[in-house]
């Protein structure tokens, strides 16, 4: 194994894949900062950052469609939040001991960081999914996220809720939302809305009642303020 460049015996087991191209998880653990003090280019690591974020929340979303059929859309979109959010992220990376494997300019002060945990997550399993596919992208992910959906007994907070008091907590006006297109006949109506808030770029989200656009909005909002640096 050794030979081909495969992962620690810890690291190999909890992705739960064998890689055809190990350069692939390579590039997924070695952070940005580590790849410029070495010359090298780190839009690969960003890359990958990317296409994770995706393949991520599509995988949520079926998990979650396939646990809860009786939720209407806007459950989903409140549970699909809190479960592709950054802290659901590094707390996966922590169990996992996703860090201890990663290089970067200064390891020992990155290894616990939420948001550098968060970023590696969503590398690796770009990496799992480019090399094994979207199943063993999803094999990683129902085992390690279907733990956080068992936790939540309830669904989370609003995220019109949640993006109200992250503007009120930081003196901001509150969030204001525009309906930008209305499609569809009365009894299939698609809604468009996008949100505003101080500070951030307008979000933009669908739905099939406007309740459930401006929810989404809300979440592709606060999916905004984790990305930040």
């Amino acid at each position: 194994m050794a030979d081909r460049g495969d992962p620690p015996g810890d690291l190999a087991k909890s992705l739960g894949h064998r890689f055809a191209k190990p350069e692939l998880l390579a590039l997924a653990l070695i952070h940005p900062s580590a790849t410029k003090r070495q010359g090298r280019d780190p839009h690969g690591y960003e890359r990958l950052e990317f296409l994770g974020d995706r393949v991520l929340g599509v995988i949520v979303a079926e998990m979650l469609w396939r646990r809860f059929p009786d939720a209407d859309e806007g459950e989903l979109t409140r549970r699909h939040v809190a479960l592709v959010r950054r802290e659901a992220l590094a707390d996966v990376a922590r169990k996992i001991g996703l860090g201890q494997h990663m290089t970067a300019s200064s390891d020992a002060a990155m290894r616990d960081n939420p948001g550098v945990l968060a970023d590696l997550c969503e590398a690796v399993i770009a990496a799992l999914y480019i090399d094994g596919g979207l199943e063993a992208a999803q094999r990683f992910v129902e085992k390690n996220w279907g733990e956080l959906l068992d936790r939540v007994k309830g669904p989370p907070a609003d995220p019109k809720t949640a993006l109200q008091e992250w503007a009120q907590a930081r003196g901001l006006k509150l969030p204001a939302y525009r309906t930008l297109e209305t499609k569809g006949p009365a009894h299939d109506r698609r809604f468009t809305v996008s949100v505003s808030v101080e500070g951030l770029p307008d979000a933009t989200a669908s739905g099939t009642t406007k309740r459930a656009a401006e929810a989404a909005a809300a979440a592709a909002a606060l999916a905004s303020i984790d990305s930040r640096p």
